[in-house]
């Protein structure tokens, strides 16, 4: 099992697909940072921030496919979800006591009642998370309905680990033909979600509705993402880092469209990035030709700072949000330097999570657990 797992990690990635997800997690935190200026999804600054953890979900499809679906001859079940565990569940264990620490420290008026949450009930909250299973609502121990109170993102996390077990246990035995008409139903029953509800925002909360949401939204683009490394076939495209990201920038940070009147219109434009736009962005970036380096270095850090920076950067976020509750009146042209200073220090605390924490944990534990 030892040279199984070693031989498995050898695999070429794509290092232009590793650029941006990390230039989406930056995006994902300056939509965090301006969302406490908001009242609801229609007036947020940042406002399709929310579609990055779609964008996440495709990506995360796609490579897995790549990574896996010619090696299941050499690997069993167990290997690969050892595998995942190893990939992601060091961060989650940071980011949860990252976040624990925090919550006893945020004094604010946003969250009255958290100093009179007993510390046991409080370490069973970080136990769950470490798992990475939701709470109930009975353990909301923060108020905010989350089904991880101490870093709210790892809803996210909880979807994606599903969609894995769903790869690896079913769906990569399906054929082209099948996985394509799974992705169609998942794209019908995703677009009616968005149009529907005007946009496909939610999936956080350990609820009925929010199940629905979260489960719609990982089954279309992790699985679309599975279906594109199957059937595309990359050519050579020149300064695709620098494109792509510009997309992924325009389509996060487009303004709301339709307004509250023509929530449907916003819907629409949700579907169609999820759809269409996020995989034509993986296609070309799959099929990007590094230009020098530099190029390459910028991929490389982007990548080393994107999921450590996804799970580092929320529990720092609670502060921020908490001082400009407590301040009635408060600006984004007065709290911008705030902004940008936990800006900065969220990138700074996840390449250094991710160099002296998360690498060095991930490289013993592939050492001493195959």
């Amino acid at each position: 099992m030892r040279n199984d797992l070693n031989e498995l990690a050898s695999k070429p990635h794509y290092p232009i697909l590793d650029g941006l997800r990390g230039v989406a997690a930056i995006i994902v935190v300056t939509f965090h940072l301006a969302e406490p200026f908001s009242t609801s999804n229609v007036d947020k600054l940042i406002n399709h921030g929310y579609l990055a953890v779609d964008f996440f979900f495709l990506l995360s499809g796609f490579v897995m496919s790549y990574a896996y679906d010619d090696r299941w001859h050499k690997m069993t079940f167990g290997s690969f979800f050892k595998r995942r565990i190893i990939r992601l569940q060091p961060m989650v264990i940071l980011g949860m006591t990252l976040g624990a620490i925090g919550f006893y420290f945020t004094d604010s008026t946003l969250w009255p009642l958290i100093h009179t949450v007993p510390l046991w009930k409080m370490l069973l909250v970080l136990l769950v998370g470490y798992t990475i299973l939701p709470v109930p609502l009975s353990l909301d121990i923060r108020g905010w309905q989350e089904m991880h109170p101490l870093n709210s993102v790892g809803w996210s996390l909880f979807f994606e680990y599903i969609a894995n077990i769903l790869y690896a246990v079913w769906i990569r035995r399906f054929s082209k033909t099948a996985l394509s008409v799974l992705v169609g139903i998942a794209a019908v029953v995703l677009a009616h979600l968005a149009i529907s509800n005007g946009d496909v925002s939610g999936g956080w909360t350990f609820n009925a509705e929010h199940l629905r949401i979260g489960f719609t939204r990982v089954m279309f683009p992790f699985f679309a993402g599975v279906l594109l490394s199957r059937i595309a076939k990359p050519t050579r495209i020149k300064n695709a880092l620098l494109w792509c990201s510009l997309l992924v920038a325009v389509v996060l940070y487009m303004p709301r469209i339709g307004g509250t009147e023509q929530g449907w219109m916003n819907g629409i434009y949700d579907a169609v990035c999820i759809i269409i736009v996020f995989p034509l962005i993986v296609y070309l970036g799959a099929s990007g030709v590094m230009q020098s380096q530099e190029e390459n270095r910028i991929c490389k850090f982007l990548g080393d700072i994107s999921y450590p920076l996804y799970l580092v950067h929320y529990p720092i976020v609670y502060f921020y949000v908490a001082w400009i509750s407590d301040n009635k009146g408060i600006t984004i042209a007065t709290a911008w330097p705030y902004g940008l200073l936990i800006f900065l220090g969220s990138i700074i605390l996840a390449y250094a999570s991710s160099k002296w924490y998360d690498e060095p944990v991930r490289k013993w534990l592939r050492k001493n657990l195959s």
